[in-house]
């Protein structure tokens, strides 16, 4: 007795099964759609860095090219190279894009509550970053400022005290010669 072939649903006949030329997936992977990585998600997505001790939130293609400048900063030839020219490129694009720039955000805080808008323009700090009620600090090139533009008046000693009090790193600061108090 002979041995009937293997045919039924989805076994076709060994001669019809695979026809030269033919693919075996004929419509294929659409073109372009998976062809290459989804860069704009990934490099999109927030991620947070540390910059002298304070944490803040990047995009991850902003992190990269950070990452990137810190290298070429240390040396890294091909680094160094990359980074000019991504930075070349994102001069160019901000050229072309200021143009359409056409909102402004204005944030308006309470008086006495400005401490929202301190530590993102990196003028004060908190001295504890997890309690909500923390007493601010100012940097150092703050104070250097407002006391630039304090012209031919000096301040008390009491007044003196009170900005030393206020400063994060008083022996950072470089004061006038008519400053009385030592940091």
């Amino acid at each position: 007795m002979s041995k009937a072939p293997d045919v039924g649903y989805g076994k076709p006949p060994a001669s019809t099964r695979f026809q030269k030329g033919r693919s075996g997936n004929p419509k294929g992977r659409p073109k372009g759609r998976y062809n290459q990585p989804p860069f704009d998600a990934v490099l999109g997505q927030l991620v947070t860095i540390r910059e002298d001790g304070m944490e803040r939130r990047v995009t991850a293609a902003e992190a990269f090219l950070l990452h990137v400048t810190k290298r070429g900063l240390e040396g890294n030839g091909a680094a160094a190279r990359s980074a000019v020219e991504a930075i070349a490129k994102a001069r160019a694009s901000r050229i072309a894009t200021a143009e359409d720039l056409r909102v402004i955000v204005r944030r308006v805080v309470r008086p006495g509550s400005v401490n929202r808008a301190l530590e993102p323009l990196r003028m004060a700090r908190k001295l504890d970053r997890y309690r909500k009620t923390a007493r601010m600090v100012l940097e150092p090139w703050v104070v250097e400022q407002a006391l630039s533009r304090l012209g031919n008046r000096r301040l008390s000693p009491e007044e003196q005290a009170t900005i030393v009090r206020a400063v994060r790193t008083p022996h950072k600061v470089r004061w006038p010669e008519w400053w009385e108090i030592a940091s």
